[in-house]
């Protein structure tokens, strides 16, 4: 699974309704208008350490309208920081994951992004995952077998022969089910659906619980930006490969409108797949 972290809004989905810590890209820093000197002078100090740490040039915050912009040589040389917890856990120890690239082929660590031991480190329920998995699988599921029954089969308008006085069994029609070439009863009839819904919490806790299990397996993998330098399918190809993702990729974002190089990208790989955040 793959996950990218947004720049204003909790990436986690919105159903779940928790939030979740995210990730500013330090890129562009909006202007600030009627901000105390405290607060100004704080983000100018916390600017300033991050700059001389990845060797930005510093450009300090005022209280004008007007926006800085921190100038940077390449996407994977974007700082990143993590945001406090807005409901940080009492009792258990806050997760960290590591922020990534998708700027190059290599792996390049950002940063570090706290995460939320109720949401990333649950006591995974497999009978709750499995769930959601049939759940998924018959929601959409339609039948389309059919068949026909004895008042839809063509012929046996008439009495095959009379009541009485031949010996034989009587019948009222030679497209009754008991005959070869009637019609059949109690057969499949198209089309059926086989929808039906989950709880809402069920639907919720098997979510929290695929997370829990993909991040303790190291198969979540959260990126500051889904912008890749070209749009040729070998360049995914290779950025599998390299980083070991497995034969699947998932890719989620907070929007529904990726960028053009990395759909055009995957477009033609149909073991990666692409979906927003809501749609998870």
């Amino acid at each position: 699974m793959f996950v990218k972290v947004g720049a204003s809004d909790p990436w986690l989905v919105s159903e779940c309704k928790l939030n979740m810590a995210f990730v500013l890209r330090f890129c562009v820093v909006s202007s600030i208008d009627n901000s105390p000197s405290i607060l100004l002078s704080s983000v100018n100090r916390l600017r300033k350490y991050a700059c001389e740490r990845r060797k930005f040039h510093f450009t300090s915050v005022s209280s004008e309208n007007e926006s800085t912009v921190v100038s940077s040589s390449s996407l994977s040389a974007t700082a990143v920081f993590p945001r406090t917890l807005t409901y940080p856990p009492k009792y258990r120890k806050v997760l960290q994951a590591w922020v990534e690239n998708l700027s190059t082929v290599e792996e390049q660590k950002l940063g570090l992004i706290d995460l939320h031991p109720d949401v990333f480190g649950a006591q995974p329920r497999i009978d709750i995952i499995h769930e959601n998995i049939e759940w998924q699988t018959k929601y959409r599921k339609v039948r389309y077998d059919h068949t026909k029954t004895r008042a839809e089969v063509r012929g046996g308008g008439r009495k095959p022969w009379p009541q009485k006085g031949t010996g034989r069994a009587r019948h009222g029609s030679i497209r009754s089910p008991l005959w070869r070439g009637g019609g059949v009863a109690h057969g499949p009839r198209s089309p059926q659906t086989y929808f039906y819904m989950l709880p809402f919490y069920t639907r919720v806790h098997g979510l929290i619980s695929c997370l829990s299990v993909k991040l303790a397996q190291d198969d979540l993998h959260i990126v500051n930006s889904l912008e890749i330098p070209t749009d040729d399918p070998k360049y995914i190809d290779d950025l599998v490969e390299n980083r070991n993702w497995g034969p699947s990729v998932l890719l989620v974002d907070e929007m529904d409108i990726m960028p053009r190089n990395i759909t055009a990208a995957t477009d033609s790989i149909l073991h990666i797949n692409m979906m927003p955040a809501y749609g998870a």
